[in-house]
């Protein structure tokens, strides 16, 4: 009897790994501690991207999350309306999305968002359209 339960609680799990994976046909892991953004879609490594997170006095939440909304450009009301070309927001506030500020990628610059080369963030935007942002991840670990 608790074999039997055992196999199907590990049939149930792994059916269930298989579908969040599926269902996650793009993932953008960042990584705080390189300061890089590595983009998977379909479990292939695409892309690996220089990124800057957020600056001493601010915070980029660590944690895992759907891509909520995408903007080709918006205009940060919180920061002068400074902006934030192709936008995909995934938690609260914050996003993924390009910058001019190129010189400063690859280390903390940032008021949380997760900036990279516009060029970069172009790519990663259009992906997120043709996969769905239901289908893409957004993992933000240290």
């Amino acid at each position: 009897m608790k074999n039997g339960l055992l196999a199907i609680a590990v049939a149930v799990g792994i059916f269930a790994f298989g579908v969040s994976s599926a269902a996650a046909g793009l993932i953008a892991k960042v990584d705080l501690s390189s300061q890089t953004l590595t983009v998977i879609k379909n479990g292939t490594v695409m892309y690996r991207w220089p990124v800057s997170t957020a600056r001493k006095g601010y915070v980029t939440p660590t944690g895992s999350w759907r891509a909520k909304r995408t903007h080709r450009m918006w205009y940060s009301r919180k920061y002068d309306m400074s902006p934030m070309p192709y936008s995909v927001f995934y938690h609260r506030g914050y996003a993924i999305h390009g910058t001019n500020a190129v010189s400063r990628l690859g280390r903390p610059a940032s008021h949380g968002c997760v900036r990279l080369r516009t060029a970069n963030a172009r790519i990663f935007y259009s992906l997120v359209k043709t996969v769905g942002m239901g289908n893409t991840r957004v993992i933000v670990q240290r």
